[in-house]
């Protein structure tokens, strides 16, 4: 069961009550996702790879707000983007709609979500022009694909709630899917992330972090470790 709840900048999230977090931030979701993801992910993309289309994989698709807001800025800036984003246990298209992110994004955006949101669950769709969304329902340790990704957005539960997310094996699978010079961003910092990126050829940059974490991470693959 997921509860609806209103974060510190009036935004909402969603609590999980099986894993026993909410998806975003109680400091601000809105804030906390155009932070991290936004502001230090996609638009850092934008800039390392320009005139090109941007390819993120997002770990943890959750309530698909780090989505909305980065396919309204591939959209207004006309930026072709695919993204695939991985969730084991996805929503209902009612909990979606629950959390009035439309407010958010522009209308068209909005809409071509919710209504492609089933399709998206089954296959890779086409939202707007230029635009196109999939959701892979597995489990992180289970994905495979042939593709490379421009960007990683990771955004599983945390650390304390979710430990098996970020042993050192799963960000080592993780990674796999950067192309060379992708990037990696997290709204966590720590000494085994750092170092567990570090040993599959990553560097790493420490960010201010958003409303109530003092420090993010963002990490650029610079080598392929076989």
């Amino acid at each position: 069961m997921n509860k609806l709840i209103q974060t510190a900048d009036g935004s909402n999230t969603l609590y999980n009550e099986s894993i026993g977090e909410n998806y975003h931030s109680k400091h601000g979701a809105l804030q906390e996702s155009k932070h991290v993801f936004i502001d230090a992910g996609l638009k850092h993309a934008i800039a390392s790879f320009p005139d090109k289309e941007i390819s993120i994989l997002e770990v943890g698709f959750g309530t698909g707000l780090n989505f909305l807001l980065s396919i309204a800025h591939c959209t207004e800036h006309k930026i072709p983007l695919t993204y695939t984003g991985l969730e084991a246990f996805p929503l209902r298209i009612e909990e979606l709609e629950s959390t009035g992110y439309a407010a958010y994004v522009p209308e068209n955006v909005w809409d071509s979500l919710i209504n492609n949101y089933g399709k998206a669950l089954l296959q890779a769709v086409t939202l707007l022009p230029d635009q196109q969304l999939k959701i892979v329902q597995t489990y992180l340790h289970r994905f495979q694909t042939e593709q490379r990704f421009d960007l990683i957005y990771f955004d599983a539960f945390s650390v304390q709630h979710q430990p098996e997310m970020w042993t050192d094996e799963i960000v080592a699978h993780t990674c796999q899917f950067l192309k060379p010079g992708g990037i990696f961003v997290t709204y966590a910092i720590t000494g085994k992330l750092k170092r567990a990126l570090k040993s599959v050829g990553f560097t790493i940059e420490k960010l201010p972090g958003a409303p109530g974490k003092r420090e993010m991470l963002r990490a650029t693959k610079i080598t392929e470790i076989k």
